[in-house]
């Protein structure tokens, strides 16, 4: 499993404590209790965690719905009415600052966990798309990452181009002599969440790798670099309704490329004062 499919499960295998216990029991003919049982010691002190553990089992006694078991989905949610209204303020993660950026970049050194987090930085590539990337997935400068390391609904997702500055393809050319197929694996096997987290508390960097997509974001928000549109495709965010995506089929790989290499000029420290404008006003 990819350390997503793992962090997705995780709300069920580590918090609620009542569940493990009752892994191997026949269903209750009322799942209300039990559930409202499981989820009390995290629902207020962890209460995004025990949301994720409730939708987690939504989603499980939905389907052994379908499937004649005897359980209701309407039980659980049964159960958030005995347990409460609790009140949770969002804590979004950190980010470093757009403007800061240039100087975190000078910062890093050599080591794989470094060229990983550059490479982040420069591609805006989620975890588990940077983290497995591969030197057979890379061709004239365009990354192609596959479909079973993007975020999104299996069979609802594509493979995503991702067209790359002249500096993520300096990474990935200083790293080709030292691996195999794999471009960030150290030891043999894809370098860890844990340590990149690690090298950036070592670098006493608050911000966290899926930061730098706000970073990105907050950069294009501040110098009007390119238009909504481009900016979330960057991201390999979904633009537009199943009926526009239908007809705009273009996933703006020209545009993207004159993005890129101007947020690469940022990151790196080599911007200067005129901005591209990418609206098509």
């Amino acid at each position: 499993m990819t350390e997503y499919q793992v962090s997705c499960l995780a709300p069920l295998t580590r918090y609620p404590s009542g569940l493990p216990k009752r892994g191997s029991h026949m269903i209750p003919q009322n799942l209300t209790a039990p559930v409202a049982e499981a989820l009390r010691p995290i629902w207020r002190k962890k209460h995004p965690t025990a949301i994720k553990a409730y939708n987690r089992m939504r989603q499980i006694f939905t389907e052994g719905r379908f499937m004649g078991c005897d359980c209701a989905p309407f039980e659980l949610e049964a159960a958030t009415r005995i347990l409460g209204e609790a009140h949770h303020v969002s804590t979004p993660i950190r980010a470093t600052p757009c403007q800061e950026v240039p100087a975190f970049y000078a910062r890093f050194g050599d080591a794989f966990s470094d060229e990983c987090l550059r490479f982040m930085l420069l591609t805006l590539v989620r975890l588990d798309g940077c983290v497995g990337a591969r030197h057979s997935e890379i061709s004239d400068g365009i990354w192609t990452v596959p479909a079973e390391r993007i975020k999104g609904t299996e069979g609802t997702v594509r493979d995503f181009r991702v067209p790359l500055s002249a500096e993520a393809q300096a990474v990935v050319d200083r790293l080709k002599p030292f691996t195999e197929d794999l471009i960030f694996a150290p030891s043999g096997k894809a370098i860890s969440s844990n340590a990149l987290a690690y090298r950036l508390d070592h670098m006493k960097e608050p911000g966290r790798p899926h930061g730098f997509r706000t970073s990105f974001r907050t950069w294009v928000q501040d110098t009007d670099a390119c238009s909504w549109e481009v900016s979330e495709t960057v991201l390999g965010h979904t633009v537009g309704n199943k009926v526009e995506r239908s007809y705009a089929r273009s996933d703006l790989l020209e545009r993207r490329r004159t993005v890129m290499e101007a947020w690469a000029r940022h990151v790196t420290g080599r911007h200067s004062a005129t901005v591209v404008n990418l609206r098509g006003d």
